[in-house]
């Protein structure tokens, strides 16, 4: 089986770059740990600077507990600690879109 690829937007707040930036650059180990736990191996983030919409892209393995990722505790403190610098639902997890693919180059 190959890996799912992810891919969706999420939306900062005015003046939040830089702290969201930090925040990233100092990922709890516990939270890196669980997102291995839920098969993912490949997360990127990009900021569109103008829009301040973020643009996530992940690879997961299939077979792992990918669904019980936000029922993890340490999914929902991260979610809280992140909650002041983006649009979130109101249980503080991020409002993500996602984007459906409509190209892929694999060379």
């Amino acid at each position: 089986m190959s890996d799912e690829i992810l891919a969706f937007k999420m939306q900062l707040k005015p003046g939040a770059v830089a702290e969201y930036r930090q925040r990233h650059d100092d990922l709890w180990p516990e939270l890196a740990e669980a997102l291995r736990g839920a098969g993912i191996h490949d997360y990127s983030i990009f900021l569109d600077e103008d829009t301040l919409s973020l643009f996530a892209v992940l690879k997961r393995k299939p077979g792992y507990p990918f669904d019980a990722l936000p029922l993890r505790p340490v999914m929902r403190r991260w979610w809280d600690y992140m909650a002041p610098l983006m649009e979130v639902e109101p249980d503080n997890k991020p409002r993500q879109w996602p984007l459906p693919s409509v190209f892929h180059f694999a060379g």
